[in-house]
C-alpha cells in the first residue's frame, strides 16, 4: 500500500479527534480491507521480533509485548464488527466473507506458532518466582491458556485441521446472522381495514401508520418484526388470526425457504464439536465451561434442573389459570403462543388493574436516559455530558462525554444507538469501540455504547417507552458502566471480559431499580404535566412482578436447555433433522402447543453467531448473583454510598483481573446464595 493511502485511511491514520474517537464520518466499506492488512502486516513484524529474540523470554518482552502486538488489527476488527451488528450496509455484509477469514488466519498464526508459545511457555513455568501482581500473573496465565485452547500443544497435521475450522466458521457465522436479519426483514403485515387495528394502544398504531408513510402509503398501516412493532401487537391486538400471523412469521425466521439456517446449524454444531475433540474436550460444552464459573456441562444441567423443577410446577399453574381466563373470556378451547401474551396482559389487568400502556407517558425515552445517568451519578459518583463534536455511524446516534463528578476526571466516551432500522440486528446490545487498557503505549479510557431496538417517535409523540423496554435500557445501561468504570491495566482483562456466566451481574442487577419507587421518582414523569408516576401505578409494577415468574422463567430456561443440548451433544454429525431434535429437547418444558412450521434454534442468534454458545444458562446464573447482590443494596438503602462503592471497586472496576467468585465473595462477603432468585419470584 502507498504511503499517502496509508495516511488517508481513516482506519489506519491517528484520529484527529479529542480522546481518539472513531472518526465514523471518513470511514467507508473500501477502507476496512485495506486498513486490515497494513494492520496484520504490522503485527506480524511485531510478533517476529518476538518469537525471534535473542533475549531469554521475560514478561515484558513476551506476555506484554504480544498482548500489545495486534492493537491495530483489534482496532480495526472491532469497527467493522460493530457496524457489522448495528449499521450493516449491503457492502459491509459483503466483507465479512473476506474480513472474518482474514482475522482467522491471522489469529491461527499466533496460536499455532511453536517458537511463539514456546516463549510464553518459557515465562508461564516460572510464574511463581516471577514476583509478578495479580494483574499480571492473571494475563500470563490467559497468554498460556489463550495458546493451549488454540491448539499450541497439537502436532502439525491437527494444526492444520483446526486452521482449517477456524476459516469456515469465521464465515459460516457471519451468515447465519445474515440469514435472521434478512429474514426479518423479509417480511411486512399490511393492514388496509381499520377494524384490524381494534385492540392496539394509541402509540403502536402511530408506529404502523409512520411505518407505512415512509414507504408510500400513508393510508395504510405496517408492522413488522421488529420489537416495537411485534410486541405490542402480540399484546394488544383482538385479531387471533392476525396475531397468528406475525406469530408465525416471528417463529418461523430463517427456518426453511430462501434464508434457512439448519444447514449452518449442523455446519457449526459438527465444527464446534470437532475444534473441542482436537483439544481434547469431550463436547464443544466441556471446552467452553472449562473458562466459566459453572466449570462443568453437569453443573450447568444440574443448575437448569433445579431451578425447571422450582419453577414448571408454577408455570403449569400460571397456565392453567391463563387458559381458563381465556376459555372464559372468549371461548378459546386450545392456548398457542400467539395467544399467551395477549391473555397475560388482559389477566394482569384484571388481577392489578394495571394496563402496561398506562406507563408509557411516564417513560419518554430522554427521561428514562436522564435517569439512567442520574443513578450512575447517584451510586457511582459519574456524569454525562451530551456532545456533538463527536461524528456518528448513523443519524439516530448520540454521543456523550463521561466525568466523575467531584473530581471532573474524564472517565470515556458512551455512544447510544436506540431505534430499529433495517440495517440492525434485532435486539439490545452494549458493545466497545475501544477497550480500556494499554493501546498503541497508553491506558487509556473506553469507548462504550449500547445499541437497541426501541419504539420510535411519531409526527405527534416523542418516544415512549414501554416498562419492558425501561428496563432493557437499564440492564444494556449496567453493562455500559462495567466497560465504563474498568480500572485495568490491561485491554484484555478490561471491562467486560469476564467469565460469561458473571458478565450479566452488572447488567442485571441495575434492573432492580426500575422497580423501586425512590429510583422511579428520579425520572418516572409525564411527559406532558410533568407529573411524576402515582404510587399506586409503582405499587402496582412491584405486584405485578412476580406475576407469571413461573412462565417467564422457564421461557428462559427453555433458551439454555436448547443450548446445552447442541452443544453438548457427543455426535453432532448424527443430528440430521434440526427441527425434530430441537423438539425433543423442547417438549417436555413446552407450555402451548408447537406451530407447525416455527423453530427457536434457526433464529437463535445469541447462541450460533454471538458469544453464548454453551453459555445462554449465564442468564439465570447471573439472576442468582444479582438477586443476592442487590437484597443487599436493600437492606442498607438502594443508593447507598458504602455498598455502591464496594460493587464498584470489587466488581464494576476490575474487570477479568481475578477469579469472579473472588471478586463476588469481596463484595459479599460470601458465596452468592443460590435461592436468591426463587425467593425474588415468588418461587419459595
Amino acid at each position: 500500500m502507498k504511503n499517502t493511502d496509508i495516511q488517508n485511511n481513516p482506519l489506519i491514520a491517528d484520529s484527529p479527534l479529542q480522546h481518539h474517537a472513531v472518526p465514523f464520518d471518513k470511514i467507508q466499506p473500501e477502507h476496512y480491507l485495506p486498513a486490515l492488512d497494513w494492520a496484520i502486516a504490522k503485527a506480524q513484524q511485531r510478533i517476529e521480533i518476538i518469537k525471534t529474540s535473542a533475549e531469554p523470554a521475560t514478561f515484558e518482552n513476551t506476555v506484554l509485548a504480544l498482548e500489545t502486538a495486534s492493537d491495530e488489527v483489534d482496532y480495526v476488527s472491532t469497527v467493522f464488527y460493530n457496524l457489522h451488528s448495528a449499521h450493516a450496509t449491503e457492502e459491509v455484509q459483503a466483507l465479512a466473507k473476506e474480513v472474518g477469514p482474514k482475522l482467522s488466519e491471522f489469529s491461527s498464526d499466533i496460536s499455532l506458532n511453536p517458537e511463539l508459545f514456546a516463549r510464553v511457555k518459557a515465562v508461564y513455568d516460572q510464574k511463581n518466582s516471577l514476583k509478578l501482581n495479580a494483574e499480571q500473573t492473571r494475563l500470563l496465565e490467559d497468554s498460556y491458556e489463550g495458546f493451549t485452547r488454540n491448539g499450541a500443544l497439537l502436532p502439525e497435521d491437527k494444526k492444520e485441521q483446526l486452521r482449517q475450522i477456524d476459516k469456515e466458521m469465521s464465515v459460516i457465522t457471519p451468515a447465519f446472522s445474515e440469514n435472521v436479519l434478512k429474514a426479518t426483514n423479509a417480511f411486512e403485515l399490511w393492514i388496509s381495514d381499520e377494524k384490524d387495528l381494534d385492540g392496539l394502544p394509541e402509540s403502536a398504531i402511530a408506529g404502523a401508520k409512520k411505518l407505512a408513510t415512509d414507504k408510500g402509503k400513508a393510508d395504510q398501516w405496517l408492522f413488522n418484526l421488529q420489537m416495537p412493532s411485534l410486541i405490542p401487537f402480540m399484546t394488544y391486538c383482538k385479531n387471533r388470526e392476525l396475531r397468528k400471523t406475525m406469530s408465525m412469521a416471528s417463529g418461523s425466521r430463517a427456518f426453511q425457504g430462501e434464508f434457512d439456517n439448519q444447514d449452518n446449524i449442523k455446519k457449526i454444531i459438527s465444527y464446534r464439536a470437532e475444534r473441542a475433540k482436537l483439544l481434547g474436550f469431550k463436547t464443544h460444552a466441556d471446552f467452553v465451561l472449562k473458562k466459566r464459573m459453572a466449570e462443568t456441562p453437569e453443573k450447568v444441567i444440574e443448575f437448569l434442573s433445579r431451578l425447571i423443577d422450582k419453577s414448571l410446577p408454577a408455570a403449569k399453574k400460571e397456565m392453567a389459570e391463563l387458559e381458563a381466563f381465556a376459555k372464559d373470556k372468549d371461548g378459546i378451547d386450545q392456548l398457542m403462543g400467539w395467544d399467551v401474551n395477549y391473555y397475560v396482559e388482559k389477566l394482569k389487568q384484571e388481577k392489578f388493574s394495571f394496563d402496561e400502556e398506562e406507563l408509557r407517558p411516564y417513560f419518554k425515552l430522554e427521561n428514562v436516559i436522564d435517569g439512567a445517568f442520574l443513578h450512575a451519578k447517584k451510586l457511582y459518583d459519574i456524569r454525562f455530558e451530551t456532545t456533538d463534536k463527536y461524528p456518528v455511524y448513523h443519524e439516530d446516534v448520540k454521543v456523550y462525554e463521561v466525568y466523575r463528578e467531584s473530581s471532573n476526571e474524564y472517565v470515556g466516551l458512551f455512544y447510544a444507538d436506540f431505534f430499529p432500522r433495517d440495517t440492525k440486528r434485532s435486539g439490545a446490545w452494549m458493545t466497545n469501540y475501544i477497550d480500556q487498557g494499554l493501546f498503541k503505549g497508553e491506558v487509556i479510557r473506553p469507548h462504550v455504547g449500547i445499541v437497541c431496538n426501541f419504539t420510535p417517535s411519531t409526527a405527534d409523540r416523542p418516544s415512549l417507552l414501554t416498562f419492558n423496554e425501561v428496563r432493557t435500557l437499564f440492564h444494556e445501561f449496567g453493562h455500559a458502566l462495567h466497560g465504563m468504570l474498568s480500572q485495568c491495566t490491561y485491554r484484555s482483562l478490561s471491562g467486560t471480559s469476564v467469565y460469561w456466566d458473571f458478565v450479566e451481574l452488572p447488567s442485571q442487577i441495575l434492573e432492580n431499580w426500575t422497580l423501586e419507587k425512590e429510583a422511579l421518582d428520579l425520572f418516572a414523569h409525564h411527559y406532558e404535566t410533568g407529573e411524576s408516576i402515582p404510587k399506586d401505578m409503582t405499587d402496582k409494577i412491584k405486584a405485578s412482578s412476580q406475576f407469571m415468574a413461573g412462565y417467564y422463567s422457564i421461557r428462559q430456561l427453555t433458551f439454555g436447555t436448547v443450548d446445552m443440548a447442541w452443544h453438548n451433544h457427543a455426535d453432532p454429525k448424527s443430528i440430521e433433522d434440526v427441527s425434530a431434535f430441537e423438539q425433543k429437547v423442547v417438549d417436555p418444558l413446552r407450555l402451548v402447543p408447537k406451530a407447525e412450521g416455527t423453530n427457536l434454534s434457526c433464529a437463535f442468534s445469541h447462541i450460533f453467531a454471538g458469544g453464548y454458545s454453551a453459555g445462554y444458562y449465564s442468564y439465570k446464573w447471573a439472576e442468582v448473583l444479582d438477586a443476592d447482590a442487590f437484597e443487599l443494596f436493600q437492606e442498607k438503602g438502594i443508593f447507598n454510598k458504602d455498598v455502591a462503592d464496594s460493587f464498584h471497586d470489587h466488581i464494576l472496576s476490575r474487570g477479568g483481573t481475578e477469579h469472579p467468585m473472588e471478586l463476588y465473595k469481596k463484595f459479599r462477603g460470601r458465596e452468592p446464595d443460590p435461592d436468591a432468585l426463587l425467593r425474588r419470584d415468588g418461587l419459595i
